[in-house]
């Protein structure tokens, strides 16, 4: 027991072994009671077990939810107002990353990430008028590339094809 008052006089965060150690000898009830009271401070954790109980099954699913998200989100953004299309261009790009990370599949974050681009270039929005711009989607295709390298060999070849697309 004093390990564990340890930990909360200095604030210093528990390893994640430990973490998991003491989770693993809660009750069931007890380890309810601790995640919904994660899910009140942050809209992200409520986010992230959303997505572990009902998206994670159906990720295919999950992909397309988000496509739809991106979709919408290139609705808004302005053609003709580069700093507010930029604007909104890193708000869209925020949103799909926190997606990607909730999931932590590659493919989920290659597919994605390749969605965004091709949205991006097909927007109308000036890109190349834009260094903040090019340079952000140059780092999305760095993305996209290493996502790729760590797939399997049948998948890196399909995803391949569409990353030499946006190039």
């Amino acid at each position: 027991m004093p390990l564990k008052s340890a930990y909360f006089v200095g604030m210093k965060a528990a390893s994640l072994n430990e973490l998991k150690k003491e989770l693993l000898g809660l009750e069931p009830n007890r380890l309810v009671e601790i995640c919904l009271r994660i899910t009140k401070y942050k809209k992200e954790n409520k986010e992230l077990l959303t997505y572990l109980l009902f998206e994670s099954d159906n990720e295919h699913g999950y992909i397309e939810s988000i496509k739809e998200l991106i979709d919408e989100q290139f609705e808004l953004i302005p053609k003709n107002n580069l700093y507010l299309g930029s604007k909104m261009l890193r708000k869209t790009l925020r949103t799909t990353n926190k997606f990607i990370k909730y999931s932590g599949h590659k493919e989920t974050e290659a597919e994605l990430l390749i969605y965004f681009c091709r949205k991006m270039k097909k927007s109308g929005i000036r890109i190349h008028n834009s260094t903040a711009l090019t340079n952000l989607y140059q780092q999305q295709l760095k993305k996209i590339n290493k996502a790729i390298d760590k797939l399997h060999e049948d998948l890196q070849f399909d995803y391949q094809q569409e990353l030499d697309e946006l190039h």
